[in-house]
């Protein structure tokens, strides 16, 4: 598995690489694993939701924050520095379990989770479909985009986000789970006590990625924050 280390400067770099990679990945085959963080804050909204009833807009323009839409499903979540984001991408005949969204959800969190809990000392509990969780309070959360032949699972974990910022930015989701138990933003989400180094190691580890000697694919890349990720009838539907 090829393993790329690398953010880029503008959130719709950031987004656009994670689908560039699987793009890449259909074409020529094989898996990769990506780590990135954004330099600047922003919003992202899954696939499927709707910015009027997930964002808070007119405090986003006042801030200066730009809200995206990301190719994969799941919630809407603040993006910035001090949160580490994974992509993996992998062939759907690799595994019987990638078969199913259920599946590969339970394939990839396990992994993660015991890699994540083995750099706390205690465990990284899954809850939910796709949020992983240390001490009561959600620090990773996940989302899959699914091909003919690959999967992408991509995720976050908080290291050390403005988490004020999420309650200014962000309304009360549409949809929750449960065990959140109508806690806000600030109740609910929570950072673990890790450096970005050590997480992109045990990650590394558990995917058996080494640093990629492939070409990064720059022209997908720029391509589709071209036609998409660069475009309010993308991010926000307009």
């Amino acid at each position: 598995m090829h393993c790329f280390d690398l953010s880029f400067a503008s959130p719709a770099e950031n987004l656009a690489g994670d689908e560039a990679l699987l793009n890449w990945c259909e074409a020529k085959g094989g898996a990769a694993l990506r780590f990135w963080e954004s330099p600047v804050p922003f919003v992202v909204l899954g696939y499927g939701n709707r910015a009027d009833l997930e964002v808070h807009l007119d405090a986003c323009a006042l801030g200066q924050i730009p809200v995206l839409r990301r190719c994969s499903g799941g919630g809407t979540v603040l993006q910035g520095p001090g949160c580490l984001n994974y992509a993996v991408v992998l062939e759907l005949a690799q595994e019987p379990l990638l078969g199913t969204v259920s599946g590969a959800n339970s394939f990839v969190l396990h992994r993660v989770a015991a890699a994540l809990g083995k750099c706390l000392s205690e465990p990284a509990e899954r809850c939910g479909d796709t949020d992983l969780v240390w001490r009561g309070r959600k620090f990773s959360g996940n989302a899959q985009r699914r091909r003919r032949t690959h999967l992408l699972f991509h995720g976050t974990v908080l290291l050390d986000l403005n988490l004020p910022l999420t309650d200014r930015c962000l309304k009360f989701p549409s949809r929750t789970p449960a065990y959140r138990q109508a806690r806000t933003h600030g109740e609910f989400i929570g950072a673990v006590p890790l450096r970005a180094a050590e997480v992109k190691q045990a990650l590394a580890q558990v995917w058996h990625a080494e640093s990629a000697d492939a070409i990064w694919p720059a022209d997908e890349t720029a391509r589709l924050v071209h036609d998409c990720y660069s475009q309010p009838v993308w991010n926000l539907r307009l």
